[in-house]
């Protein structure tokens, strides 16, 4: 059989191509190197064991549902997040898309809650942000839950494999191109895959192989992003205003001493710290997330310093897995936990003074010193963000406050496309989702699978 469309990653980018493309009744092959959604079962936390067994595929960031179904599973039903899809496309464009993913994702089992911040108490919250140069911005969100999300993402399984093919624990060893034109692809086994049409939409851990494809096409790189940066983790009490009103509260600032462009990223109430197991790059970084029916003490969120390389460096993956790669080798192989007050002070946090703390760990982290790792730009950068981030939480810079390090989010050199997401070098080659670097998150991923899966159906 000659596909229609070979796409290669099931993340929500590759889902929502395929939920478009077989509507249209067109040929569909889904190629992802991980399991399905039921099989993905982590050694570490479900108990059998204390360190990482590199799993030939890792059940928390590769599979059906991509790293998303592990994560909170909450959707920002908002322009403006996300995501770079509107240099693409347009906002106006990407708001109507949102509003169809979203649908889809309520369609097949979400919740149909929503949070939307309103009232004289966000606005609040925004004057006093503004005071101290941090940018508020309200979203419209709707949070899944982590256990609940994989019941969602398992229905749409269901769903498409009556309507495409569909291969798990297959590695795609590369993509077929002849005379500027997309053919298919060729398994680790050296198996041809024939197609008119090629979508590429590996997710953040398949961001290094689509790098080898770039680089082996030449082709020509748009910018060179990287975030790297730390999980905070504080009672819910110092958060627990702007989670009734925002729920999730996403802030911008630009650091005094260096300028740095940094955020907050995903936040969870009466949430958890995970670990988050990279198999490609041999490495352990931190996440978190929350439950629906499970609730800690505690709300967990990152801050992440977003840094956009030019040439001639040419490796922001392997800049951003080297500053991971040494909290790993400090903590024995897993992540680093530090008070805020042990690093302001300059010294590495012990057990003991962590348990006599107000927060109680909720993440497997090792006690240690962060800024052995995080380079001192970083390092200030984020204090300086914790420090003003103190007029609208109350106590978040406190000395009890913990930091788990590291946390990165590997994104893809992001290649030059055009509004269609497609190479302009080669007819019918399409990248898509976050490990292209056209977005940063779960909604804008799928509406970018539409994107390529509408111009696939055009091209047909």
């Amino acid at each position: 059989m000659i596909y229609d469309a070979v796409i290669v990653g099931a993340g929500p980018a590759g889902v929502f191509a395929a939920l478009s493309l077989t509507e249209q009744g067109k040929r569909v092959l889904i190629i992802d190197k991980g399991r399905l959604i039921k099989q993905r079962k982590c050694p570490i936390l479900e108990g059998k064991v204390s360190s990482c067994v590199n799993c030939p595929s890792c059940a928390i960031v590769s599979g059906w549902g991509g790293a998303g179904s592990a994560s909170d599973g909450k959707l920002t039903i908002t322009t403006g997040y996300g995501g770079n899809l509107e240099e693409y496309i347009g906002r106006a464009s990407v708001a109507e898309l949102i509003e169809r993913v979203d649908s889809t994702f309520v369609h097949f089992g979400a919740d149909p809650k929503f949070y939307e911040p309103s009232g004289q108490a966000v606005r609040d919250t925004i004057h006093r942000a503004a005071a101290v140069g941090i940018k508020v911005l309200p979203a419209k969100i709707r949070h899944i839950g982590t256990d609940a999300s994989r019941e969602v993402l398992d229905a749409m399984y269901h769903h498409l494999k009556a309507l495409c093919d569909i291969r798990m624990d297959t590695f795609v060893s590369d993509v077929i191109i002849e005379d500027g034109q997309a053919k298919g692809v060729v398994t680790a086994k050296g198996e041809r895959i024939e197609s008119k049409t090629v979508i590429a939409a590996p997710g953040r851990d398949g961001a290094s192989w689509l790098e080898t494809v770039i680089r082996r096409l030449e082709l020509p790189i748009a910018s060179m992003p990287v975030d790297v940066g730390v999980r905070v983790e504080v009672p819910d009490s110092v958060c627990q205003d702007l989670t009734r009103d925002f729920y999730e509260v996403k802030c911008l600032y630009n650091t005094p001493t260096f300028d740095d462009r940094v955020r907050t990223f995903c936040m969870n109430p009466s949430g958890f710290v995970v670990s988050e197991f990279n198999k490609a790059h041999k490495l352990v970084t931190v996440n978190g997330h929350s439950l629906k029916n499970t609730k800690s003490n505690n709300t967990n969120f990152s801050i992440l310093v977003t840094k956009n390389f030019t040439q001639p460096f040419g490796d922001p993956i392997g800049y951003a897995t080297h500053i991971a790669r040494l909290a790993n080798m400090l903590a024995g192989g897993g992540i680093l936990v530090q008070r805020l007050g042990d690093l302001r002070d300059g010294r590495r946090s012990t057990p003991d003074r962590i348990a006599r703390g107000m927060v109680e760990q909720t993440g497997p982290a090792e006690p240690g010193d962060l800024s052995l790792v995080l380079p001192h730009r970083h390092m200030t950068s984020i204090v300086e963000f914790l420090d003003a981030l103190n007029a609208i939480m109350p106590g978040v810079n406190q000395n009890d406050t913990l930091l788990y390090g590291v946390e990165i989010k590997l994104y893809s050199l992001r290649v030059q496309l055009n509004t269609t997401l497609e190479v302009p070098s080669v007819r019918g080659l399409y990248m898509v989702g976050d490990g292209a670097g056209v977005s940063r998150g779960i909604i804008q991923a799928a509406a970018s699978g539409l994107v390529a899966a509408h111009s696939v159906c055009e091209r047909l």
